[in-house]
């Protein structure tokens, strides 16, 4: 059955990201969110296996006590796993670290959202943990698919949404490895070639 994850299609870098419209637990409440809602703002879909599980708290907690730096680059977080938003709320409500959470939590009880970005364990009914960056105009920038057993890290996800953003707005430039804000960019051209 994993064969079945190679088979549906994925998003494509540079290509509109999967739109969707799911339920989510947010501020509260239970409500209808669409990735077109965030139109004009980046986004980060943030994948992750379930509920009331080990490693998922950790990266959201994270997520959550670093949210307002993603509020800064006008870049909004959404959690997705294949829970209920009722499992969301139970999960808020009984979790120190999830009451942190001001994103909203999408819900993907079908799976339709996981399997139209690929993240999708048919045996199993949950995501693998996978991270999409989505810039203001619905495309797909950055994605990466990680084993259910590996966390990720916030700060390098924040690098790549404010190298992502640089880019944009720099049209020509290209951030080198371990590019952080203030560092050194790169102008391709041929005569670099073979000089770095």
């Amino acid at each position: 059955m994993v064969d079945k994850i190679n088979e549906e299609m994925h998003p494509v870098i540079g290509k509109k990201a999967p739109v969707f419209i799911a339920e989510a637990f947010v501020n509260g409440e239970i409500k209808k969110i669409s990735l077109e809602d965030y139109k004009g703002k980046w986004v980060v879909l943030f994948f992750y296996p379930a509920d009331f599980t080990f490693i998922c708290p950790t990266e959201l907690g994270d997520i959550a006590d670093k949210y307002d730096e993603f509020e800064k680059l006008n870049c909004e977080v959404l959690s997705v796993s294949t829970d209920t938003p009722f499992v969301h709320k139970a999960w808020h409500d009984n979790s120190d670290t999830i009451k942190k959470i001001k994103f909203p939590m999408l819900a993907d009880p079908t799976g339709n959202i996981c399997r139209s970005y690929g993240t999708y364990i048919y045996e199993e009914g949950l995501s693998l943990r996978g991270t999409y960056i989505i810039d203001p105009e619905g495309n797909l920038k950055a994605y990466e698919i990680h084993d259910n057993s590996i966390g990720r890290s916030t700060n390098e996800l924040l690098r790549k949404v404010r190298a992502a953003q640089f880019v944009q707005e720099h049209g020509g430039e290209v951030c080198p490895v371990n590019w952080e804000p203030g560092k050194e960019t790169l102008k391709p051209g041929l005569d670099l070639v073979g000089k770095i």
